[in-house]
């Protein structure tokens, strides 16, 4: 479930950065509506969609359980966390 959040929340950022941005300024200040944001916002918000995309869909399919399956032979991966 959590991957499906951040992959839904990365392909929106990436997709359509400038109006996520003016939302999220208009809910995070009293005044968003009056404040703009720096040129660079923009596109550290879609570099960032496509970093929670990538996450989302190839990052942590190993420590999910997904693929391995050796996390039950010995036990050592429940010690460490």
């Amino acid at each position: 479930m959590l991957r499906a959040l951040l992959a839904a929340f990365g392909l929106v950022e990436l997709l359509v950065p400038d109006k996520l941005v003016a939302v999220m300024t208009r809910l995070a200040y009293e005044d968003g509506g009056e404040m703009t944001a720096k040129p660079w916002v923009v596109t550290a918000a879609r570099v960032e969609g496509a970093v929670f995309l990538l996450v989302a869909l190839f990052g942590l399919r190993g420590r999910c359980g997904g693929d391995g399956g050796d996390g039950g032979e010995s036990g050592e991966a429940d010690e460490d966390e």
